[in-house]
């Protein structure tokens, strides 16, 4: 692919991510995040309604209690009028840079696998998610092995990287950001130690949802997906209006 021809797909990309996260139920747009108590029924729409707008989005939402293990019932609600929407001024970008678009491998370790991810929201605590490889891929002559999870991402199965590096809180987000990858098992059968290779092109990172949104409760960077040196490529942070803060 041309120079021109990838600049102009990272713009349209760009554009695709403004239009995402302004959304009816983008990350902008969430005001609430709600749980029940660990076993409780779920909360009456109605009644998770009052205060907001008809326009207002209502969603549900399912997770296990960290304490007890039982069944945890939620919603969210998501407006267009929220403070940060109206705050918004747009997400800052490192220059499109083809150098950071590396090939790797994927090395499928065991399906079963999970690995324990701490979330912003949850005090220390962690939440298991399914790790089953490694991405596995080279800077500057040293190997480096990280921890992405299966995830469905918009209907597709893909490869979540929750990392950090040295901008993170001097030019980029504070707490590490992600990269959605092509699964290599999303349309081939694997066995573990099978050895897949993948393009890693990290000029799609992005500022996690919780750099949107209060209400959101994004996995944190482990230690070994905590590179020691600045990844100067993709998104930075998201800008708002001065005064402004989630």
């Amino acid at each position: 692919m041309s120079t021109t021809t990838a600049g102009t797909r990272h713009e349209e990309w760009i554009a695709a991510r403004r239009s995402y996260v302004t959304a009816p139920q983008g990350p902008l747009s969430l005001v609430l995040t709600s749980w029940s108590p660990a076993g409780a029924p779920p909360v009456d729409e109605v009644e998770a309604r009052e205060g907001h707008p008809d326009d207002a989005v209502f969603t549900r939402l399912r997770r296990d209690d960290l304490e007890t293990g039982l069944p945890q019932e939620g919603y969210r609600i998501w407006r267009q009028d929220s403070p940060a929407q109206q705050a918004f001024e747009g997400i800052e970008y490192y220059d499109y840079d083809p150098s950071w678009i590396l090939e790797g491998r994927f090395e499928l370790v065991d399906e079963e696998r999970v690995i324990p991810f701490e979330h912003i929201k949850d005090a220390g605590a962690t939440r298991g998610l399914p790790v089953s490889g490694d991405l596995v891929f080279e800077v500057d002559g040293t190997e480096y092995r990280l921890n992405a999870f299966d995830t469905d991402h918009g209907g597709t199965w893909k490869l979540q990287l929750v990392f950090g590096d040295r901008t993170n809180g001097v030019e980029s987000y504070g707490a590490g950001r992600f990269l959605f990858l092509e699964h290599p098992g999303a349309d081939r059968a694997l066995a573990p130690g099978d050895s897949i290779p993948i393009t890693i092109d990290f000029n799609r990172a992005i500022v996690p949802p919780c750099g949107f949104s209060n209400q959101m409760n994004c996995p944190l960077p482990p230690l070994q997906n905590r590179l020691p040196f600045a990844l100067r490529a993709g998104e930075k942070r998201v800008r708002y209006a001065d005064g402004f803060s989630l």
